[in-house]
């Protein structure tokens, strides 16, 4: 982890702190209006937030509703084949071309407290005194069941492609990783690690992005208390009313694991061993398929 002086974060020397706002939609209109309704909430004292979205094909009026309600933000378009992580990675480009202070990437489907950034920011001031500066994740919640589903991110030694959530309780604790659902980011990390791996074109990008930045130095934080809501995504689940090769086909498309994208990212980061975690979650998961027709 980098070390340095007490005095390691220019960017919190001068007034205001830039803090750019960077997410990816397609689709969502009302989450993606109630996510830049908190953000515009935000009570921030000698800082200034931006925000640059990223609308992937969206075909249901949400940039026509951002800029209308929300003129300020900087609406960038595709064509509906960027997903996540490639509209994210054009957005982020975007975004630095301005030279913020910090990144602060969202998910539209995050809904987050008003002195959310607040707190991050002064995380992160707390850190870089004590010479451990980098990113700073925040914990977010389900609304509807209270628990916590996504935050940073712990490898298991023993199963490195296991991650298991972290909770900071009354102050910052360290990660590994961490999810892309609200996390600050400053620029001396961006400029060090660089944009989202291209690769990746909708998911395993923050995981991998966040193991970049410890092997580049950088901490990777929890910060303290809950900031936010944010639904569960409840990932693959198999249907009754699939064949098992639909079901084992869609197992492997963008959205969920395509076998290219988890070839690079196990071999990065599972270890010596990582050809024994390749096939590991295709084999559980065509067991869910499995049971799941016989259930059926």
């Amino acid at each position: 982890m980098r070390s340095g002086s007490a005095d390691v974060a220019p960017e919190l020397r001068r007034s205001p702190v830039r803090v750019t706002a960077v997410l990816t939609v397609h689709n969502r209109k009302p989450l993606t209006v109630r996510c830049l309704d908190a953000l515009a909430a935000q009570r921030l004292e000698g800082a200034v937030l931006d925000v640059v979205l990223f609308d992937d094909g969206s075909t249901d009026g949400t940039s026509e509703a951002v800029l209308a309600q929300h003129p300020g933000t900087t609406v960038l378009r595709g064509d509906g084949s960027f997903f996540w992580n490639g509209g994210m990675r054009v957005a982020l480009a975007h975004a630095m071309a301005a030279r913020p202070d910090f990144l602060l990437w969202m998910n539209d489907d995050t809904v987050v407290e008003p002195d959310a950034v607040a707190r991050l920011l002064a995380v992160h001031r707390s850190l870089s005194k004590r010479g451990q500066p980098g990113l700073v994740s925040a914990t977010v919640v389900d609304p509807d069941t209270g628990e916590v589903n996504y935050t940073g991110r712990r490898q298991d030694r023993w199963r490195p492609m296991a991650f298991h959530p972290v909770v900071a309780d009354a102050r910052p604790e360290p990660a590994d990783t961490m999810n892309g659902n609200c996390v600050l980011v400053p620029r001396v990390v961006f400029e060090a690690v660089g944009n989202l791996e291209r690769t990746f074109q909708h998911s395993m990008g923050d995981y991998d992005y966040g193991l970049r930045a410890r092997r580049a130095g950088f901490g990777v934080w929890v910060a303290p208390g809950v900031l936010g809501t944010c639904p569960s995504n409840p990932g693959f689940v198999p249907s009754k009313d699939e064949d098992v090769r639909a079901a084992f086909g869609r197992l492997r498309d963008t959205k969920h694991l395509p076998p290219g994208e988890w070839l690079t990212f196990v071999r990065r980061w599972g270890g010596p061993l990582w050809p024994l975690f390749l096939a590991f979650p295709y084999l559980r998961r065509l067991g869910w398929i499995v049971r799941s027709r016989i259930g059926g």
